[in-house]
């Protein structure tokens, strides 16, 4: 019967609905995906959690769901995210009902407009954030380049580049307005924010310049080989904000456990890094969620393409995401602009992305979003000390 029908509306379980389809609920879910007959969920589809986007045993997988109030989590947050299809929201009157806070928020195009830092006609480059990279390695000198190139269109007013060769003379042929030392980081000169990790690589030098950028006062972004380098009481300890950007293998090991764990429960892990490091932790993948060590909503970013899942992506975010914490914004806002802006680029670049056309891109994607910060009234970046 369900191989004749022109459309399948699922209806099996609601929000309340735990643990996968059982045998007998799944059966029709089955026999709808073999024929390819296209599904409409009522409110989410049947199988998925609501409340955390995991999914733990046979769904629905929908064409389009037709979600009623509010957006449930599962709806924002893979691997459910997957089995929504297309999302439609239907007001339904419940907006006295809901809860002060959500447990999730995904920002649009004017919120992250609204945050978007803009030089005034007094700025200077500290004005508008000076961006320390401490990044690449002989083996890997391409993760300082992009991660520079991030920054500076990140919108920093200057970036100093700390590293040695090649990767300072990459950086400065490809960057020429880069400042560029050979270190140590604290003898770089004055910078608003730092950035670590990229290409760094797992040597002494490597763990110096980690140490030595935590034990700065200012904003620190931690990525890539920065991750594996931590001492987490050091984290912990920090009064300025830090911002760790791992990956779900990176993330798996500074819990103490498997990727597949941390990409089946996105939500739980991001809070559990947050919670456990005292830092606010943006984890990259599918969907990109982030959240402050305080709580409040984690944030789910509704930006990207799969063509992001390319080597050095990760580093131009980081640059990037570096370049908005130096000017001024918060670790939480910084890394959901930074998120919203490079999934922006990625749809913008041209098919096959790549880590360089990404970049190329940001341009574009930042001018779309300062026409909406105009029409907002976006106040201009304020001074800095």
């Amino acid at each position: 019967m369900i191989a004749r029908a022109r459309l399948v509306v699922d209806g099996i379980t609601g929000i309340g609905g735990r643990g996968g389809l059982r045998p007998e609920a799944g059966e029709p879910a089955r026999l709808a995906a073999g024929a390819g007959v296209p599904v409409v969920a009522v409110d989410l589809p049947s199988g998925v959690d609501a409340d955390t986007g995991e999914v733990a045993g046979p769904a629905v997988r929908a064409a389009l769901t037709v979600t009623f109030g509010t957006h449930k989590p599962g709806l924002l947050i893979d691997p459910a995210r997957e089995y929504a299809g297309e999302v439609r929201l239907v007001d339904i009157g419940l907006g006295p009902e809901l809860p002060p806070e959500p447990e999730a928020e995904a920002l649009e195009d004017a919120d992250v407009a609204a945050l978007l830092p803009r030089p005034a006609a007094e700025s200077d480059k500290y004005r508008r954030g000076v961006v320390g990279v401490a990044a690449g390695s002989a083996r890997y000198p391409g993760a300082a380049v992009l991660a520079v190139g991030g920054a500076l269109r990140g919108g920093a007013g200057a970036v100093r580049y700390v590293g040695r060769s090649p990767a300072d003379t990459m950086v400065l042929a490809r960057y020429p307005e880069t400042l560029v030392s050979s270190g140590p980081p604290h003898k770089a000169g004055r910078v608003q924010a730092w950035v670590v990790g990229p290409g760094l690589g797992d040597g002494p030098e490597a763990r110096e310049a980690v140490a030595d950028v935590l034990a700065s006062g200012m904003p620190v972004l931690v990525d890539a080989d920065g991750l594996r380098l931590l001492d987490a009481e050091r984290v912990r300890a920090r009064r300025a904000p830090t911002l760790l950007t791992p990956h779900a293998g990176e993330a798996a090991a500074l819990l103490g456990t498997d990727r597949r764990r941390v990409e089946e429960s996105r939500l739980a892990s991001v809070r559990e890094l947050a919670a456990r490091y005292g830092a606010t932790v943006l984890l990259k993948g599918s969907t990109t969620v982030i959240a402050d060590p305080g709580g409040g909503p984690v944030r789910v970013n509704p930006t990207g393409t799969p063509w992001l899942a390319t080597a050095g992506s990760g580093d131009v975010l980081s640059g990037l995401t570096g370049a908005l914490l130096a000017a001024g914004l918060s670790a939480l806002d910084a890394a959901s602009a930074g998120a919203y802006l490079h999934g922006r680029a990625g749809r913008l670049a041209p098919a096959p992305a790549m880590a360089s056309t990404v970049t190329g891109a940001l341009p574009e994607a930042w001018a779309g979003l300062l026409e909406e910060a105009t029409e907002a009234g976006n106040p201009a970046l304020s001074p800095r000390r």
